[in-house]
């Protein structure tokens, strides 16, 4: 727990860096542009398990964040997501099922290919409508799952299996890669739609180690639609 400060304040950096006033940068071609702006991120969407096993079942997923320019092409941010995971069991003999409830926090890297006009002008409106994106990124996630046997998870807390570990919630570093497309909607306005896979240290994101594959870890994807919101 003790680098979730450490990463809270990276993800705020850009936000300070915001703050000052516009200054000129120069890329390798020596074109001036200026650094940011600053957008606020708020969105949700569905995850993923991937993990020992198997059968999937969507889980819901709520995140805010914020994405700052740093340079033509590259943008820096950070983001807070809560979202639900689950399985069960491809084995029946095994006949296992779980839930967690998880959050995570990130800082990541996000590369645009294409050229948007708007980076080289300190107040110009002429975004790119239209842009895909790669990320990457790393930080952490809390996680606490409870398992059951089954298909159909349990109405008490006396119907879920005792924990293979007695640390819940624990945590354990993430890094997730993806990307996705942007859309410049109305003024200040974008709206994204992202997809995601997070590899983790762990292999406890279903409390299923021991009893089933402990030498890989799990992980989990996520496909999100966000709003982005630009302020200046």
């Amino acid at each position: 727990m003790r680098i979730a400060p450490l990463l809270l304040g990276a993800a705020l950096l850009p936000v300070v860096a915001a703050a000052q006033a516009p200054r000129r940068h120069y890329d390798a071609q020596a074109r001036a542009f200026y650094r940011g702006p600053v957008r606020l991120t708020a969105g949700g969407g569905a995850a993923l398990y991937i993990g020992d096993l198997g059968t999937l079942r969507p889980g819901p997923a709520f995140n805010a964040g914020v994405v700052y320019t740093w340079r033509p092409h590259w943008s820096v941010g950070g983001e807070l997501t809560w979202f639900q995971l689950a399985g069960v069991d491809q084995l029946k003999e095994r006949n296992l099922g779980f839930r967690g409830r998880n959050l995570s926090l990130t800082s990541f890297v996000r590369f645009e290919p294409l050229t948007d006009r708007s980076w080289y002008a300190a107040t110009s409106r002429e975004y790119a409508r239209v842009k895909p994106f790669l990320q990457a990124g790393a930080g952490f996630v809390i996680y606490n799952p409870k398992s059951y046997r089954g298909t159909n998870i349990p109405n008490n807390a006396e119907g879920f299996l005792p924990p293979e570990r007695t640390d819940y919630p624990a945590t354990a570093l993430v890094a997730p890669v993806g990307g996705g497309l942007t859309f410049n909607v109305v003024p200040r306005l974008w709206i994204t739609a992202q997809g995601s896979y997070a590899f983790t240290t762990t292999d406890h994101l279903d409390d299923v180690s021991k009893r089933a594959n402990p030498d890989q870890n799990d992980g989990y994807a996520l496909f999100e639609l966000k709003a982005e919101y630009q302020l200046k």
